[in-house]
């Protein structure tokens, strides 16, 4: 397994891992997500806020796809569910998580990625979770399989097919992403079938958590003991039994960036990850604007995993 420098010390993992030291004009891309994602609420039918769980974090947004909002009167920005509304059925569903270290950001801040793929036929759902240090990432974890189970329960009322689930994880969402990949869906819900995920892209992930146990910008909200840092560790559990986890990662991330991007591949092998590629010219902000431009490889991938037609 490609194991983290052992000369490492803490001023070096934090320049490994502390993404916004590392690009200058983050704050740009942070206030072109959030423009951009209030664009998207006004302009897009979608449903928002709506409740997956009793916790304050436990909300989503949907936006169905273009085909189903387009004869939907009902699809608006409020919470109801347009229940008897007609349109397409059966378009792919993608569920994207968001990044942050598990500490920052919002759903909020990355409604920006649905319209290009609402456009190009995919119900595009944008969960939520509590952040650390209140809850741990062990918690978080199960947040997003309690949304999950919500999207394969309720998808098809915006238009979704529940057999066809994707997500799309950036950063810590590519962890939470990878981890999903391993869940025993009929032992957290008997009503959940055991593929209820079938595909994962994982967009500059972290699969080995023991770096950031001793990295000073991380530690004291993550809090992560050393099982701990394992049990949410993609890289250290078994690979999934089933289903594809496609890993990428900017090109011009840092070296445990793409450590780390490289690692699932080893540990899971080529099966289960088969597309693993750092992309040129990107970094850890950029690469989510490579997402949502439809002429990128990033995007085709997105498309490719959900069985919707690609330009290559």
């Amino acid at each position: 397994m490609i194991k983290s420098n052992k000369n490492s010390g803490p001023q070096w993992l934090d320049r490994m891992y502390n993404n916004r030291a590392l690009v200058p004009d983050h704050a740009q891309h942070l206030a072109r997500w959030a423009s951009e994602s209030q664009s998207a609420r006004r302009s897009a039918p979608c449903q928002l806020d709506i409740r997956y769980g009793p916790a304050p974090g436990e909300t989503l947004d949907v936006f169905p796809a273009s085909g189903f909002a387009a004869v939907s009167s009902k699809i608006t920005n409020s919470s109801k569910a347009p229940k008897d509304a007609k349109g397409a059925k059966g378009s792919p569903v993608l569920v994207f998580i968001h990044g942050g270290y598990w500490r920052s950001l919002d759903k909020a801040d990355h409604s920006f990625v649905a319209p290009a793929f609402t456009q190009a036929g995919a119900c595009v759902v944008v969960p939520n979770y509590d952040l650390c240090p209140d809850v741990s990432i062990a918690q978080i974890t199960m947040q997003m399989v309690a949304a999950l189970a919500w999207t394969w329960r309720h998808i098809a009322e915006y238009g979704g097919d529940p057999s066809r689930i994707t997500v799309v994880g950036h950063s810590a969402g590519g962890q939470l992403g990878a981890m999903l990949l391993t869940c025993m869906w009929p032992t957290y819900a008997p009503d959940l079938p055991s593929g209820l995920l079938k595909s994962v892209l994982s967009v500059s992930g972290v699969y080995d958590l023991e770096p950031l146990r001793h990295t000073p910008f991380l530690k004291d909200s993550l809090q992560l003991t050393m099982n701990q840092a394992r049990q949410a560790s993609p890289a250290w559990l078994p690979r999934p039994e089933s289903g594809r986890l496609y890993s990428v990662a900017g090109a011009a991330e840092s070296s445990e960036f793409l450590r780390q991007n490289l690692l699932i591949q080893q540990a899971w092998g080529r099966k289960s990850v088969p597309v693993c590629e750092a992309l040129p010219g990107l970094n850890h902000f950029s690469v989510l604007q490579a997402l949502v431009d439809p002429a990128h490889r990033l995007h085709q991938l997105a498309l490719e995993l959900m069985g919707l037609r690609t330009k290559r």
